[in-house]
């Protein structure tokens, strides 16, 4: 009997399906070690401030780890990590956007409500902290302590605000919030050297608000525990509030205390507090000495300035690299897994090779007819949905209350003014929701605006509870896109956004552009309760893969309780 050519092409699917699970069990523990093995050295690179080095050797364990995970075998717990660890590292070579794309990106591998996510919420206050985005860190320092279990833990990120209220001159609120955690015994037993660190900053809170006896005992009693505890880092801070106390009332004194902040900033190679130290004595001192210490200051700050830049191309030519090498490696396991599919399939090819040829013309003909037929159905069915969504809302939402207003016309004297205000009332509601239903479907912008239509559109769902995080939208060159495929990707992201907001309660969202050799890659992440799969359709997911597979691209969703929602958008070029 003469077999069909998809015979043969499932038997040399299965001999090359066999190999490569055998070579993938045989690998997974190697890959695994290695991972591991990188993400303790560049712990101990870390350590020793080789920040380059643990960098680059964070991102190729993690990229180690992200093998596995496409093998089945994942680790999301160390790639969470790991994210994390390369955020602090950004931060801490003044790369606060990258910092907090990094440590965004970590969000889908970490559970919600734990020590990971409090973690990350602490790197996103500092990261905002630092762009002087005074609430949002507020806002994301609060969320960290929600997701500490320990009591003692909590007060971590809390103590963190404190200075942020300084920085904002809301004093009340400062010392109110560093007394309520200095109450708590507990603190000064396990951790003296941070409770030194609350003391101080109350005491310099008071210093600010009126109260200079009172600050300057606090700060007074927090230098005293720091130098006997030797916590030389904190002592920096300790001498430089100091040294503002000192300011306006004995200029000696100030200028001791700023120099001996300097010292110590100098011995820890702590630049930041080097500058502010300079920026006091440049304040206090008026004599010839001041145009030596401007000099200084300039050229300490132009080469922080150079240093920080650096790292910042250090780390995405880093990224850059690996990925390179991961393509390339992808690359050469691709060559020889078909090298070897080659010699196993040597002895079929001829009987499979005439046979094929008349069947896959056959085929092309029938596929191509089959595609036409089907995306104009797809096209059909997409737009009759949105007819029947937009009918819906408009018969749910506005035709009662067109009907209750046209009664109430009917049955009220229009001649009383309190009426044609209430009736005026009512029409003005019908009219602002018909601008809603209309504003959902209307025409999009799909000229050189079109990245602005998309912010704009996008930050309408932001709230004081929920952040818009956008990436790499500038880095695709949309004027090479076609307008169909423009419309259907902001249609999409609206309903992506219409489907968070209406069922699940995220605070935070990221929406990151990619931009292939071929195709547009989105990818949609939120920390929401998430959903069963099974409820798909209900949820009103289903018309966006109607309107992505009519411009032939790719959606996937991933989704459980309580654990997020993703969404995975790949449309070509």
């Amino acid at each position: 009997m003469l077999r069909s050519p998809f015979f043969y092409f499932i038997i040399l699917l299965s001999l090359f399906s066999c190999k490569e699970k055998e070579s993938l069990k045989t690998n997974t523990e190697a890959i695994r070690k290695k991972a591991l093995s990188l993400r303790n050295k560049a712990i101990e690179n870390d350590d020793k401030q080789n920040f380059n080095i643990a960098f680059d050797q964070f991102y190729k364990s993690k990229q180690l780890y992200e093998t596995l995970k496409e093998s089945g075998k994942k680790d999301s717990a160390n790639i969470g990590y790991i994210l994390i660890m390369m955020a602090t590292i950004q931060q801490v070579n003044g790369d606060y956007y990258g910092s907090k794309e990094t440590v965004t990106e970590a969000l889908s591998y970490v559970k919600k409500n734990s020590v990971y996510t409090a973690e990350i919420n602490n790197r996103l206050g500092i990261a905002d902290k630092e762009l002087s985005l005074y609430n949002d860190a507020i806002h994301y320092y609060k969320e960290a302590a929600k997701d500490y279990s320990d009591p003692i833990e909590k007060l971590g990120p809390l103590s963190n605000i404190a200075p942020i209220y300084i920085q904002q001159k809301k004093y009340d609120k400062a010392i109110i919030l560093l007394e309520s955690i200095l109450r708590k015994k507990s603190l000064s037993t396990k951790s003296p050297i941070k409770n030194s660190s609350n003391i101080d900053n109350l005491g310099y809170a008071y210093f600010k608000n009126g109260a200079d006896e009172k600050g300057f005992q606090l700060m007074n009693e927090a230098l005293r525990i720091r130098n006997e505890a030797k916590d030389t880092y904190g002592s920096i801070e300790s001498y430089l509030h100091l040294a503002d106390y000192y300011a306006k009332k004995d200029l000696q004194k100030s200028d001791e205390n700023a120099l001996n902040a300097y010292k110590a900033a100098t011995k820890l190679n702590s630049v930041d507090e080097r500058l502010e130290a300079f920026q006091i004595l440049i304040s206090n001192d008026h004599s010839p000495k001041t145009n030596q210490y401007v000099q200084r200051y300039f050229k300490l700050n132009d080469s922080i300035i150079k240093v920080r830049n650096n790292f910042k191309n250090k780390f995405a030519k880093i990224k850059y690299d690996a990925k390179v090498e991961k393509d390339e490696n992808a690359k050469l396991r691709l060559e020889k897994a078909q090298n070897q599919l080659s010699l196993q399939k040597a002895k079929y090819l001829r009987i499979v090779f005439a046979i094929a040829f008349v069947f896959l013309a056959i085929l092309i003909v029938i596929v191509v007819r089959y595609y036409k037929n089907k995306n104009k159905a797809i096209e059909f069915k997409t737009s009759y949905m949105t007819e029947a969504r937009i009918a819906k809302k408009i018969h749910d939402e506005l035709a009662n209350d067109v009907y209750n207003v046209i009664a109430f016309a009917e049955s009220q004297p229009l001649s009383k003014e309190n009426t044609r205000e209430n009736l005026l009332q009512k029409l003005d509601d019908i009219y602002g929701r018909v601008r809603g239903i209309s504003r959902e479907n209307n025409k999009i912008e799909t000229g050189a605006d079109f990245t602005y239509s998309i912010k704009e559109m996008l930050s309408t769902y932001k709230t004081n509870e929920r952040n818009i995080i956008v990436t790499n939208l500038e880095s695709i060159n949309w004027e090479t896109i076609n307008d169909t495929k423009k419309i259907t990707i902001s249609r999409i992201l609206q309903e992506l956004m219409v489907n968070m907001r209406k069922h699940s309660n995220a605070s935070i969202v990221g929406i990151k552009f990619e931009n292939n050799e071929k195709s547009i890659a989105i990818n949609y992440t939120d920390n929401g309760k998430g959903f069963e799969k099974a409820s798909i359709a209900k949820n009103g997911l289903q018309n966006m893969e109607q309107r992505i597979q009519a411009v032939k691209g790719t959606i996937t969703f991933d989704t459980a309780p309580d654990k997020g929602f993703k969404a995975k958008l790949s449309i070509p070029k």
